[in-house]
């Protein structure tokens, strides 16, 4: 079984990006420079070994340098704007994740080394699998001790009281592609419907041990799913997140959140707004 390991939100200005999620309530810990020096990130880890990596590009490419095939995914997508781009889920053995989903027709590259320099000079070290479809995610498998690159202890805790991912809606124009990639990556079935709030959208969704993966598609023509197809294609269109905070739930100001579309939800197994789907 995968665990989610991360989500990414591409933002322009790191500085400002870290001002207004600090504003929002969470605890950001720098995170550093990538190998290469064509991008930096900060951290927000929370209690479930997740974390947002709010991710900005420093430069464009130099004109003899090649990006990795992670880098190359982020820059297609940051033709759309800031916002929700892409996650990851965390496996054993990449390797061995890469091959078992080869056996099941799914084609994954790698494994692709993956590194950055933290502000205290400290390298940490990852293994990437990338697949080609868009809406699928990458893996990410630590080289050096995970909590090296995960921050630890006070960092996980935020003052809006996120505890961590409940959910995640992916936007897909073809339900059927995808729910089998995600079958053969996850290797398990799918449970039926979104299993998240969301209007408008009919779909399936895939249960990891601490969230839920939804494969959303428009149940019509006038949706902002629809709308968010439209505009920045196939790929992560939400994230939910627990809160502790009652008073902290509902969405956040997209204008705060640079883009993302993050809503926190109660954590709560008997709140009426989670269904069965989510535990």
């Amino acid at each position: 079984m995968f665990a989610l390991d991360h989500i990414v939100i591409l933002v322009r200005d790191l500085a400002k990006a870290i001002e207004d999620y600090t504003a929002l309530g969470f605890t950001i810990i720098p995170g550093g420079e990538h190998q290469g020096g064509a991008s930096h990130n900060a951290l927000i880890a929370f209690a479930d070994d997740s974390y947002l990596e709010l991710l900005a590009f420093k430069r464009p490419p130099f004109p003899t340098e090649r990006p990795s095939p992670l880098e190359r995914r982020f820059r297609q997508r940051a033709a759309a704007g800031e916002g929700l781009i892409d996650f990851a889920l965390l496996p054993e053995d990449v390797q061995g994740a890469i091959t078992t989903a080869a056996g099941r027709g799914l084609a994954l590259e790698g494994p692709f080394p993956g590194s950055r320099v933290r502000p205290d000079g400290q390298r940490v070290a990852w293994q990437l699998g990338i697949p080609q479809a868009p809406a699928l995610p990458f893996l990410c498998a630590d080289v050096t001790p995970r909590a090296l690159r995960v921050p630890q202890g006070e960092a996980r805790r935020h003052a809006n009281g996120v505890t961590g991912v409940a959910g995640l809606a992916v936007a897909v124009s073809d339900l059927g592609r995808y729910v089998e990639g995600y079958r053969s990556l996850l290797g398990v079935e799918p449970r039926p419907g979104p299993a998240l709030p969301l209007p408008d959208a009919q779909g399936v969704h895939f249960m990891l041990s601490t969230a839920v993966i939804a494969l959303v598609t428009p149940a019509s023509g006038e949706s902002p799913l629809h709308n968010h197809l439209a505009r920045r294609g196939e790929g992560l269109f939400v994230l939910w997140l627990h809160t502790r905070d009652a008073a902290r739930s509902g969405r956040l100001d997209p204008a705060r959140s640079h883009g993302a579309w993050v809503e926190l939800v109660v954590d709560d197994p008997s709140a009426a707004h989670l269904s069965a789907g989510w535990r």
